[in-house]
């Protein structure tokens, strides 16, 4: 994109991202932005600008977009509301360390002090949910502040960052030089030391049980093939965090599932268990993630690595673990050079292992569950249905609740993207219809699967109308409970039952998507959920399939900690 000899401030900022790689910017109009808008508005060609319908759902937008492209995702807003809304779109993205630049106008600088109407401190606002953030006094730092930015967002620990720009500093002229960027994940990759590689790989080549406990960090540095490559080498069976879903294939001989505190497939928590070493990958390794630090336990006989970019996080939850400091593509394959192949009764050992506990297992979840009633399903069995029809290979968008234990569980995926999104970084409601949109945007022509459930509908139904309007591939299904169904859960395992202020009224996605012009259909039996998928999936555009399912104290999903409850094993509620 060419720039004026002696552009506006507005007019450098869009040449700097074009320059940088960035092609697609979510976001909504505000009166601060009306310059940046003008300009966005004369350079579709190299930047296109998706409406979002809330400021925090652009954030979303922009994190779905980025998980699973790899490359930074550029979301917009303006001063006051806008910005406050925003910040609410970025937390999770801060903690689920995913690249995205947020971008905001404010007030004009001679306004400030003086009570305008949308004056807020933005930087203080960004504190908290990004790890850089700065406001633009003048037109001519903007290409600087820019590229500084990007290389922040996407280098060392990926995360949001934010970057503020004053009314009359868009509109300001000034000459600068616009450099070249590159938006994609990782910015770099460093090695590990090599001495503390090679004790790692001694550990793991001496260990009886060793096991790899794997993250979304895979994913961020797209660590797929080293880590499989390592694992086949050494006949590591990997286990996998929420975020790490799909690291490797699930279906492969060594491959655990899920482990941790939910969604886990139980079989993955007793192998970490009983690991005597383990090598965690990209994970904050969070009582979450670990089922209140038991699978691994924080034992000193149970030799614990860490892969991690940053140096404050490598092994902080595992007092006397090694950190490996770097890139994870870079220290799986320093690793791999220092290991020496499993011996083949080893390997045979832990892949019969293994199949024995994933064959018990999968006889178990097919036992014939209750019919819930009232043209309910159980949700175990619509996640299974759906996965029939897309397979392991489809981009999948989960919310919290009902959505994110059942997929973690019952849903598996054939690994080499970040390919089942769920937001377990702040786990927020009302995130996978937005970020679905970011997901279609990124992999253009590939459907996406949606599935949200009525509470979080409640918090994201606006952007259905953007799915419409856009006529994006994406089959958006309703689980659907009728109530705060995690809550009132917790409420029934640790309350004696006393329920409250989690039972509101009912929504019908039905009405509200046909009014918003996609196709909505209610399926009351696995026969007719079926049809209407496979329907979806032969559309242009998106559709809506409303489910209605069990409440979770009727037909309680895969949560470690509540199945402890339940099974006399516990009484204690789970501490996060």
């Amino acid at each position: 994109m060419a720039c004026d000899t002696n552009p506006t401030g507005a007019e450098l900022l869009v040449a700097t991202l074009v320059r940088h790689g960035v092609d697609t910017v979510f976001g909504v109009p505000g009166d601060t932005g009306v310059i940046l808008y003008d300009v966005f508005a004369r350079h579709t060609g190299a930047l296109r600008h998706i409406l979002a319908r809330d400021e925090r759902h652009a954030g979303y937008m922009a994190d779905g977009y980025a998980r699973t492209h790899r490359r930074i995702g550029v979301c917009e807003a303006s001063s006051g509301g806008g910005a406050v809304y925003l910040a609410g779109g970025l937390g999770e993205a801060y903690a689920s360390s995913v690249p995205v630049l947020a971008i905001t106008s404010d007030i004009h600088r001679r306004s400030r002090g003086s009570g305008a109407i949308t004056e807020i401190d933005q930087e203080a606002l960004f504190g908290a949910v990004t790890t850089w953030c700065r406001t633009a006094e003048r037109a001519a730092d903007i290409p600087a502040l820019v590229a500084e930015a990007v290389a922040t967002a996407t280098g060392g620990r990926p995360g949001p960052v934010a970057l503020i720009f004053p009314e009359d500093v868009l509109e300001e002229h000034a000459a600068a030089a616009v450099p070249e960027g590159d938006p994609v994940l990782p910015a770099a990759r460093p090695g590990a030391s090599e001495f503390a590689v090679a004790g790692v790989a001694a550990d793991l080549a001496r260990a009886e049980r060793p096991v790899v406990f794997a993250g979304g960090g895979v994913h961020a540095s797209g660590a797929w093939r080293e880590l499989l490559a390592l694992a086949e080498h050494g006949a590591l069976p990997v286990a996998t965090t929420i975020h790490g879903k799909g690291a490797v294939p699930e279906d492969h001989p060594l491959s655990l599932g899920v482990a941790g505190g939910n969604g886990c497939r139980g079989y993955a928590n007793d192998y970490l268990a009983g690991a005597d070493a383990v090598l965690i990958v990209g994970s904050r390794a969070n009582s979450t993630d670990t089922n209140g630090y038991t699978s691994p336990p924080r034992d000193p006989g149970v030799r614990v690595a860490q892969i991690d970019t940053d140096a404050s996080r490598a092994g902080r939850n595992f007092p006397g673990s090694v950190p490996l400091v770097g890139d994870a593509a870079t220290v799986l394959d320093q690793l791999r050079d220092r290991l020496p192949a499993a011996p083949a009764a080893a390997r045979a050992a832990r892949e019969a292992d293994i199949a024995a506990v994933r064959d018990a297992w999968a006889r178990t979840a097919a036992d014939e569950l209750p019919d819930p009633g009232e043209g309910r399903l159980q949700p175990r069995e619509v996640i299974r249905a759906l996965h029939r029809v897309f397979g392991p290979r489809a981009w999948v968008v989960a919310d919290p609740g009902t959505p994110t234990p059942n997929l973690s569980a019952y849903w598996e995926s054939a690994g080499e993207g970040w390919r089942v999104v769920i937001p377990r970084g702040h786990g927020p409601m009302g995130y996978a219809i937005p970020a679905a949109i970011g997901v279609a945007v990124a992999h253009p022509g590939e459907r996406v699967l949606c599935v949200t459930t009525e509470g979080s509908l409640a918090m994201g139904v606006g952007d259905w109308e953007t799915a419409a309007r856009l006529a994006l591939p994406i089959t958006y299904v309703v689980l659907d409970n009728t109530s705060m169904g995690w809550i009132k859960m917790l409420q029934h395992l640790f309350l004696e039952r006393r329920y409250f202020g989690v039972d509101p009224g009912p929504i019908d996605p039905v009405p509200l998507a046909t009014g918003m012009g996609l196709p909505g259909a209610r399926a009351t039996t696995l026969d007719q959920l079926d049809v209407l998928v496979k329907e979806s999936v032969g559309r242009q555009g998106p559709s809506v399939v409303h489910v209605p399912v069990p409440e979770h104290k009727d037909a309680p999903p895969p949560v470690a900690p509540w199945e402890a409850v339940l099974t006399g094993r516990s009484t204690g509620r789970p501490v996060y």
